[in-house]
């Protein structure tokens, strides 16, 4: 069996006829039988995916696609450890499914406690799954933290991704800090303004910038002026 994943955030009504398509693609070309899971976050865009669509004419359909959906409406809620370390794959799609739940930030931490222990051939693509499956939900944000700090020790893409931003984020912090500490050293003032905008930047280029300016400059803000 092939099985397809599709992620689905609102109805469309061109998308069946798109899922009918490379289902039967997948067929033909790997002559193995199909199955398109598609995976929502709401229950409405879930119930709408569910539907069998019929294709041909209404007196002969000629073919019936009926996809397999999971939404928050029929996933389990688990935050329990023990119930992740049964099934891997359903706390996965879990998590996903309960994007904008209330107890997101349990779901996300029970399977980051059983990930820990978790071979990285199996670990690694749900780590990457759950990443995208969150897409621009708050949610994605707390992954990501969970990722960085309780599986630090993983080699996946985005645990790899997570550590080279501390890493430059480490950098611009004391650059930043170096630039403030020449100017304060030098007597000059720094107005609050000035000072955000250095400690927001996080470009290591223009913070060695204003580092070189900073040893000369009559004032904060000429550091910000370009030659």
């Amino acid at each position: 069996m092939l099985l397809a994943v599709e992620a689905q955030g609102q109805k469309d009504p061109a998308k069946p006829a798109s899922w009918a398509y490379y289902t039967s693609y997948l067929l033909a070309k790997y002559r193995l039988q199909p199955m398109l899971l598609v995976v929502c976050q709401d229950r409405s865009t879930a119930e709408w995916a569910a539907r069998p669509v019929h294709f041909g004419p209404r007196q002969w359909p000629l073919l019936t696609l009926r996809p397999l959906v999971v939404g928050p409406h029929n996933m389990p809620v688990i935050t329990n450890p023990a119930e992740v370390r049964k099934d891997l794959a359903l706390a996965t799609l879990s998590a996903i499914t309960h994007a904008t739940n209330a107890n997101i930030g349990a779901i996300l931490k029970a399977v980051t406690n059983v990930l820990q222990d978790t071979p990285a051939e199996l670990s690694n693509p749900i780590i990457e799954l759950i990443a995208q499956g969150m897409g621009k939900h708050p949610a994605a944000a707390l992954w990501r933290k969970l990722v960085a700090v309780d599986l630090s020790f993983y080699k996946s893409p985005l645990s790899e991704e997570l550590r080279n931003e501390g890493k430059v984020a480490g950098k611009a912090e004391g650059k930043a800090e170096d630039i403030l500490f020449v100017l304060e050293q030098r007597g000059l003032d720094i107005p609050e303004e000035a000072r955000e905008r250095i400690a927001a930047c996080d470009d290591l280029d223009i913070l060695r910038r204003w580092l070189g300016r900073a040893l000369t400059a009559a004032s904060a803000d000429e550091i910000f002026t370009d030659a």
